[in-house]
C-alpha cells in the first residue's frame, strides 16, 4: 500500500482529495495535516465522512510527514508549499502541489503574478500536471504543480488543436464559469451567500491570474508566444465549471479535422469524453474526474467554438491530483477515480 498524506486538508480541496483517498484500493491514509483545525478529528470538521475517516489533523511536521508518507499533497494557499517542499522532497517524499508554487518554469512570470519565489531552483525540476497532456513527463517526476482549474477547462480543447496547427493562435478567447467553491473554504464578501445567490457576474477582467499559466501552455503547443482572452465568472452554485472557447480554424479546416484531432490526441483517455456539437453541462461531470468538450463550427463567422465541462473539485483539483499520482507511481490512471456519475 502507497502512504499518502494531505497537507491542508480541511480546505475543500482538501477534502475532497481525503474523499477520493479514501476510496483509493491502493492508498493507505495516513496523516491529515492543517493549521486552523489542528487535534480535531476529520470527520468532525466534516461530518459527511464519519464512518469513513477516523484521523486526527495535526499540526505540520516535516520529520513526522516523512516518516509516515510516501507521498503528499499540498493543498495550501499559494506561498507556503514552496517554503515546504524543498524539506519534504530532500526527505524522499513526492510531492503533488496543488498551489501555484510549481506551475511555471519562468520565476519572473510566476513573481509578476504571485509574489517572490524562495524555491527557484525547483521550478525546472517540476512537471505541469496536466495529465493528458504531460503523461510521460509525469512518469518520471517527484514534484507536480497540479493545474489549476480554469487552465485545465481552457487547455484541454486546446492544446491538441494548437499542435496540429489547425487553429489560429492570435485568436483565442475564452469565458468561463465557476461555482462558488473555487474561491475555497475561507468566506469573503465576495462569495458571501448573499452576495452569490441570485447573482451571475464577471471577474478580475484582463487580469486573473491564471492567464499568464494557460499562456505558456498554449505557448508550448503553439511553438510561439499567445496572448489569451480569459474572463472567468461565478455562478451561483457549489461546484462546477464550463468554459466556452472561441478561436478561427486555419483556412480550409474542417468540423471533421478538428474533429479528428481530437480523438486521436485523446484515445484511450478515459477522463475526456468528446460531446460533438452537443455543449456539456456541469451536472453530467459532478463528481467525477472527466472533462468533456463540444465544438461546433460557426462557418457563417468562421468562428470554432469549443466548449468544456469539468468539476471545478474534482478534473480542476483533487481527482486531478490523484490523477497524477497514480501515473507517478505506476499505477492505472483510473484508480480511485472511475465511480460511476450522478446520472441527474
Amino acid at each position: 500500500m502507497i502512504r499518502v498524506g494531505v497537507i491542508g486538508a480541511s480546505g475543500y480541496a482538501g477534502a475532497e482529495l481525503v474523499r477520493i483517498l479514501t476510496g483509493h484500493p491502493q492508498v493507505k491514509l495516513t496523516s491529515l495535516t492543517c493549521r486552523q483545525d489542528a487535534g480535531e478529528r476529520f470527520d468532525r470538521i466534516y461530518p459527511a465522512m464519519s464512518g469513513w475517516v477516523d484521523l486526527v489533523c495535526e499540526a505540520y511536521d516535516a520529520e513526522k510527514l516523512a516518516k509516515a508518507t510516501d507521498l503528499v499533497f499540498t493543498a495550501l494557499p499559494h506561498e507556503l508549499p514552496m517554503s515546504l517542499v524543498p524539506e519534504l522532497l530532500s526527505k524522499g517524499v513526492k510531492v503533488v502541489d496543488l498551489s501555484a508554487d510549481f506551475r511555471f518554469k519562468n520565476a519572473q512570470t510566476y513573481e509578476a503574478h504571485y509574489q517572490p519565489h524562495t524555491a527557484v531552483d525547483l521550478l525546472e525540476r517540476a512537471v505541469y500536471g496536466l495529465c493528458e497532456v504531460y503523461t510521460d513527463q509525469i512518469k518520471s517526476t517527484d514534484l507536480i504543480g497540479n493545474p489549476g482549474c480554469y487552465p485545465t477547462s481552457v487547455l484541454l480543447p486546446l492544446v491538441p488543436l494548437l499542435r496540429a496547427g489547425l487553429i489560429d493562435p492570435d485568436l483565442l478567447i475564452a469565458d468561463a464559469k465557476s461555482g462558488v467553491s473555487g474561491a475555497g473554504r475561507g468566506a469573503t464578501a465576495t462569495t458571501h451567500y448573499c452576495h452569490v445567490n441570485e447573482s451571475f457576474k464577471a471577474y478580475k477582467v484582463g487580469g486573473h491570474r491564471h492567464t499568464p499559466e494557460m499562456e505558456a501552455i498554449l505557448a508550448e503547443a503553439a511553438g510561439r508566444p499567445i496572448h489569451l482572452n480569459f474572463v472567468p465568472h461565478l455562478l451561483p452554485m457549489t461546484r462546477g465549471m464550463e468554459a466556452t472557447i472561441y478561436t478561427q480554424p486555419r483556412s480550409g479546416v474542417t468540423i471533421r479535422q478538428i474533429e479528428e484531432c481530437l480523438r486521436t490526441f485523446y484515445s484511450g483517455r478515459p477522463f475526456v469524453r468528446l460531446r460533438g456539437a452537443t455543449p456539456p453541462d456541469t451536472l453530467h461531470v459532478k463528481g467525477t474526474n472527466c472533462c468533456d468538450i463540444g465544438y461546433k463550427l460557426d462557418a457563417r463567422n468562421n468562428r470554432l467554438i469549443l466548449m468544456s465541462a469539468i468539476d471545478n473539485l474534482v478534473k480542476g483539483a483533487a481527482g486531478q491530483a490523484v490523477q497524477n499520482m497514480n501515473i507517478m507511481l505506476g499505477l492505472e490512471e483510473t484508480t480511485g477515480l472511475h465511480a460511476c456519475p450522478f446520472p441527474i
